[in-house]
Protein backbone atom coordinates (compact mmCIF):
# COMPACT_ATOMS: atom_id res chain seq x y z
CA UNK A 1 0.00 0.00 0.00
CA UNK A 2 2.94 2.41 1.01
CA UNK A 3 4.92 1.51 -2.37
CA UNK A 4 1.62 2.95 -4.03
CA UNK A 5 1.14 6.14 -2.60
CA UNK A 6 4.91 6.92 -3.20
CA UNK A 7 4.50 6.35 -6.39
CA UNK A 8 2.32 9.37 -6.86
CA UNK A 9 4.93 11.54 -5.37
CA UNK A 10 6.33 12.89 -8.33
CA UNK A 11 3.29 13.90 -9.42
CA UNK A 12 2.22 15.59 -6.26
CA UNK A 13 5.66 17.70 -5.95
CA UNK A 14 4.98 18.53 -9.65
CA UNK A 15 1.64 20.27 -8.94
CA UNK A 16 2.30 21.67 -5.88
CA UNK A 17 5.51 23.15 -7.77
CA UNK A 18 2.91 24.71 -10.37
CA UNK A 19 0.38 25.89 -8.17
CA UNK A 20 3.51 27.28 -6.12
CA UNK A 21 5.21 29.46 -8.86
CA UNK A 22 1.60 30.63 -10.43
CA UNK A 23 0.85 31.51 -6.89
CA UNK A 24 4.32 33.35 -6.81
CA UNK A 25 3.90 34.89 -10.13
CA UNK A 26 0.74 36.80 -9.39
CA UNK A 27 1.85 38.12 -5.87
CA UNK A 28 4.89 39.19 -7.31
CA UNK A 29 3.29 40.94 -10.38
CA UNK A 30 0.66 42.58 -8.08
CA UNK A 31 3.10 43.70 -5.69
CA UNK A 32 5.71 45.10 -8.20
CA UNK A 33 3.41 46.28 -11.08
CA UNK A 34 2.38 49.44 -11.49
CA UNK A 35 -1.09 50.28 -10.45
CA UNK A 36 -2.55 53.55 -12.32
CA UNK A 37 -5.96 53.92 -12.44
CA UNK A 38 -6.67 56.91 -14.71
CA UNK A 39 -9.80 57.53 -16.88
CA UNK A 40 -8.05 56.57 -20.59
CA UNK A 41 -6.77 53.07 -18.54
CA UNK A 42 -9.95 52.28 -17.71
CA UNK A 43 -12.00 53.30 -20.87
CA UNK A 44 -12.57 49.73 -22.63
CA UNK A 45 -10.41 48.85 -25.44
CA UNK A 46 -11.40 46.71 -28.38
CA UNK A 47 -9.07 46.20 -30.93
CA UNK A 48 -8.67 49.71 -31.37
CA UNK A 49 -12.09 50.39 -32.12
CA UNK A 50 -14.02 52.83 -29.88
CA UNK A 51 -17.02 50.99 -28.51
CA UNK A 52 -19.98 51.76 -29.29
CA UNK A 53 -23.60 50.77 -28.15
CA UNK A 54 -24.55 48.50 -25.85
CA UNK A 55 -22.39 45.10 -25.10
CA UNK A 56 -25.20 43.49 -24.03
CA UNK A 57 -27.06 42.80 -26.77
CA UNK A 58 -27.58 39.67 -28.29
CA UNK A 59 -26.55 37.50 -31.10
CA UNK A 60 -27.18 34.45 -33.07
CA UNK A 61 -26.52 31.55 -30.92
CA UNK A 62 -24.72 29.47 -33.69
CA UNK A 63 -21.68 30.87 -32.09
CA UNK A 64 -21.83 28.96 -28.91
CA UNK A 65 -23.57 25.98 -30.42
CA UNK A 66 -20.20 25.64 -33.02
CA UNK A 67 -17.65 26.39 -30.12
CA UNK A 68 -19.47 23.30 -28.33
CA UNK A 69 -19.52 21.10 -31.03
CA UNK A 70 -15.63 21.83 -31.51
CA UNK A 71 -15.28 21.11 -27.70
CA UNK A 72 -17.04 18.10 -28.22
CA UNK A 73 -15.74 16.38 -30.50
CA UNK A 74 -12.03 17.28 -29.79
CA UNK A 75 -12.83 16.23 -26.23
CA UNK A 76 -13.87 12.76 -27.51
CA UNK A 77 -10.92 12.56 -30.60
CA UNK A 78 -8.22 12.39 -27.26
CA UNK A 79 -9.52 8.94 -26.38
CA UNK A 80 -8.19 7.57 -29.71
CA UNK A 81 -4.61 8.53 -28.42
CA UNK A 82 -4.04 5.96 -25.66
CA UNK A 83 -6.02 3.61 -28.13
CA UNK A 84 -3.29 4.66 -30.74
CA UNK A 85 -0.52 3.69 -28.38
CA UNK A 86 -1.48 0.55 -27.08
CA UNK A 87 -3.55 -1.12 -30.19
CA UNK A 88 -1.65 -4.11 -30.63
CA UNK A 89 -1.19 -4.61 -26.84
CA UNK A 90 -5.69 -4.64 -26.81
CA UNK A 91 -5.65 -6.88 -29.96
CA UNK A 92 -9.10 -7.72 -31.52
CA UNK A 93 -11.36 -6.77 -28.77
CA UNK A 94 -9.28 -3.03 -28.62
CA UNK A 95 -10.23 -2.82 -32.47
CA UNK A 96 -13.81 -3.68 -32.11
CA UNK A 97 -14.42 -1.46 -29.23
CA UNK A 98 -12.71 1.56 -31.38
CA UNK A 99 -14.83 0.41 -34.34
CA UNK A 100 -17.86 0.91 -32.13
CA UNK A 101 -16.46 4.40 -30.49
CA UNK A 102 -15.70 5.75 -33.86
CA UNK A 103 -19.35 4.84 -34.95
CA UNK A 104 -21.17 6.34 -32.07
CA UNK A 105 -18.47 9.53 -32.83
CA UNK A 106 -19.60 9.55 -36.88
CA UNK A 107 -23.38 8.65 -35.86
CA UNK A 108 -23.86 11.76 -33.97
CA UNK A 109 -21.83 14.40 -36.33
CA UNK A 110 -23.56 12.96 -38.95
CA UNK A 111 -26.52 13.57 -36.99
CA UNK A 112 -25.86 17.13 -36.04
CA UNK A 113 -25.30 17.35 -40.15
CA UNK A 114 -28.07 16.42 -40.73
CA UNK A 115 -29.97 18.52 -37.92
CA UNK A 116 -28.40 21.60 -39.68
CA UNK A 117 -26.52 22.79 -36.28
CA UNK A 118 -23.22 23.70 -38.93
CA UNK A 119 -25.36 25.35 -41.21
CA UNK A 120 -24.35 29.36 -41.18
CA UNK A 121 -26.66 30.50 -43.82
CA UNK A 122 -30.10 30.35 -41.05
Amino acid sequence: MNSDLSSYFPIALQFILAAGFVGLTMFVTHVVGPNLRTRKKLKPFESGINPSGNARQPFAIKYFLTAILFVLFDVEVIFLYPWAINYRELGVYGILTMVIFLGLLLSGFFYIIRKGALDWDQ
